[in-house]
């Protein structure tokens, strides 16, 4: 029996052997067995609640920061559409969809006189991919802000978890992998709306100033090191250190203007970065004796 056939009837959209690399910051990567565009989240429960539990279940945002393996992902991968994008403000609370861009969610906080969510400004992905890493820049991290989230399981189930439930560390989540998000809701303070774009206009031009946001990348690569080993050094400064600054493998290339981002020069494959990154992580701790953990996100099949 075909995978399509093990799948359930679904209202979204199911296809087989669609390519991911138009997906990807990075434009690389192999095809997905079967996407999954679900209509909405009674869509997604159904699927989840009837999709045997044999069959490996993915799920995919803009994929700002991950990378796509060659060989393609197995399974189902699943990727929210509009329906899950929505944002709504109220008083000082921001509610949104987990399909809804980081850089929005900044913006719509900022014209409802919400202050604490600026970091996002700098942040190019979706809220569902900030849930699950704790994502942050400029001094903010999202478990600053958030309230609660909304996830399904994988029987299909919706459960409501607090702040305390997400279990956050830096650039981590303890949260059960099978969980999809579909919706946080977030609590600023009052400001201006003036006020607040201003500091969001300050992140972007100082993003805009250190990034290579041009590129075909996928922002920071490696998660910025253990302090009481690389001496309180950022990722970069160990990369540099190490002789990584504008370092090659293949079609792949780290940042001449900064070296903890991978560039997809117009060739590279998913194995060109991955391989570029494995040198790096090598060439770092023999370097300067520091371990690099990626905060890049790698899945599917070499």
């Amino acid at each position: 029996m075909s995978l399509m056939a093990r799948l359930p009837s679904v209202r979204g959209k199911l296809s087989e052997n669609v390519s991911l690399a138009p997906y990807s910051w990075l434009r690389v990567g192999g095809p997905a067995d079967i996407l999954f565009m679900p209509k909405d989240e009674a869509d997604l429960a159904l699927f989840m609640s009837a999709t045997p539990e044999d069959i490996p279940v993915q799920v995919l945002g803009v994929a700002s920061n991950t990378l796509i393996r060659d060989g393609g992902v197995r399974g189902v991968t699943i990727r929210l559409g509009p329906a899950f994008a929505k944002i709504s403000t109220q008083k000082t609370t921001l509610t949104a969809g987990t399909a809804a861009l980081d850089n929005r969610v900044a913006k719509a906080a900022a014209k409802a006189g919400i202050a604490g969510l600026e970091f996002y400004a700098g942040i190019p992905g979706t809220i569902g991919g900030a849930l699950r890493m704790n994502a942050g820049c400029y001094g903010g991290e999202t478990k600053d802000i958030l309230k609660s989230v909304v996830a399904i399981d994988r029987r299909g189930r919706r459960q409501i978890m607090t702040l305390d439930e997400m279990g956050y560390s830096y650039r981590h989540s303890s949260a059960a992998k099978d969980l999809i998000f579909t919706q946080a809701i977030f609590e600023g303070q009052p400001d201006s709306p003036d006020a607040i774009t201003a500091r969001m206009n300050d992140i972007t031009s100082r993003r805009e100033e250190s990034q290579p946001i041009r590129e075909k990348t996928g922002g920071s690569t490696f998660k910025n090191p253990d302090p009481e080993q690389s001496g309180g050094q950022g990722a970069w400064q160990v990369i540099d250190a190490s002789g990584g600054r504008g370092f090659k493998v293949g079609g792949a290339q780290m940042s001449e203007k900064h070296c903890n981002f991978m560039i997809n020069t117009g060739e590279a494959t998913a194995a060109d970065l991955e391989n570029l990154g494995e040198t790096i992580r090598a060439m770092v701790k023999d370097s300067e004796g520091v371990d690099l953990e990626w905060e890049i996100k790698r899945i599917g099949d070499p």
